[in-house]
């Protein structure tokens, strides 16, 4: 007669050997069925996109299959992120997003989702710094000049971002509320457009990532006053910093990360950040953003976890101390 107990452990045996041969093929079989969808929530010409349109090629050969850059804007980046939440959970949908994600639940900002509970992240891509630019024919050079204007004729000077919530609009809120200044935002559907207006010179200033604006201020087509935060950037080292216009603990950056809907089996999560750690590490990749601006830096899912965490406090507070609303 079998001892019952000892078919019990070889049948766990068995099923945890099936197990891992499943796991083994979920590794195997991710991801060689199809191509890979990367959401940018923006339209063409923003940071996200031109991130988006770097790494994707570089993910694609790791991965061995195609990465499709795939462009929804709208609500500031709200519609695309939330395709990518009602995608299904298995690593063929991935969203590149902004810290916007951690900046609008502290603005009250009615997204369709929560960035901790509707997410899991894979790693962060990279960072780059944001840039006060206006028109060529504005009468102010410089950032002290500027907010002596902007003084001077409250209310009549607009300012553009990519959208509502965007971490550029609430550089722009910030700034106003430290420089005591009233600025009117105008939110666009993505930097692109915003910077096409800009250099229309139906808005006056905007601030804008490094990268989305470089090529401009290189010819001369738009003006840098000033780096929104304490340290130069070596893309445009000629360029002060706010810290230099004598705003102090002014900090404005956006960091880039990739996400995917919740859910995501871990060994898939695993495959996409040790793909995006090796695209990140390619000194030619590093070399070409870091000439558009940008820091690449990688993270474990779990470092980017935590910074996510980090950030959702510290614009809570940024928000409160300032007494930044935001109309909907």
């Amino acid at each position: 007669m079998h001892h019952p107990h000892r078919r019990h452990i070889l049948l766990a045996a068995a099923a945890s050997a099936l197990a891992c041969t499943g796991l083994a093929q979920a590794q195997e079989a991710y991801p060689l069925r199809k191509p890979i969808t990367l959401v940018v929530p923006f339209a063409p010409g923003g940071g996200n996109d031109i991130l988006a349109r770097a790494i994707a090629p570089a993910l694609g050969q790791i991965l061995k299959q195609k990465v499709i850059v795939d462009n929804r804007p709208g609500a500031g980046g709200n519609l695309g992120a939330e395709q990518v939440v009602r995608a299904s959970p298995d690593g063929y949908t991935l969203l590149i997003a902004s810290n916007q994600v951690t900046i609008d639940p502290a603005l009250g900002l009615k997204a369709p989702f929560r960035v901790d509970r509707d997410f899991e992240p894979v790693g962060q891509i990279a960072s780059v710094p944001i840039l006060l630019v206006a028109h060529k024919e504005e009468p102010y050079r410089t950032v002290p000049e500027f907010i002596q204007y902007a003084r001077a004729n409250p209310g009549k000077i607009s300012y553009g971002s990519p959208g509502n919530g965007t971490p550029q609009h609430l550089a722009g809120e910030v700034f106003a509320s430290m420089t005591k200044t009233q600025l009117q935002h105008i939110p666009y559907k993505g930097t692109g457009p915003s910077i096409t207006d800009l250099m229309g010179g139906q808005i006056q200033v905007s601030f804008a990532t490094l990268a989305s604006v470089i090529q401009y201020v290189e010819s001369g087509r738009l003006r840098p006053l000033g780096i929104a935060g304490q340290s130069r950037s070596a893309a445009l080292p000629d360029t002060p910093t706010f810290g230099d216009a004598g705003i102090a603990n002014y900090e404005a950056a956006l960091w880039y990360s990739l996400l995917v809907p919740a859910k995501t089996p871990a060994p898939v999560i695993a495959a996409l950040n040790t793909a995006l750690v090796q695209v990140l590490a390619q000194p030619q990749l590093k070399q070409q953003l870091a000439k558009q601006g940008f820091e690449t830096r990688s993270s474990s899912p779990a470092e980017l976890k935590g910074i996510i965490e980090k950030d959702l406090a510290r614009w809570e507070r940024v928000v409160k101390e300032n007494r930044i609303r935001i109309e909907q």
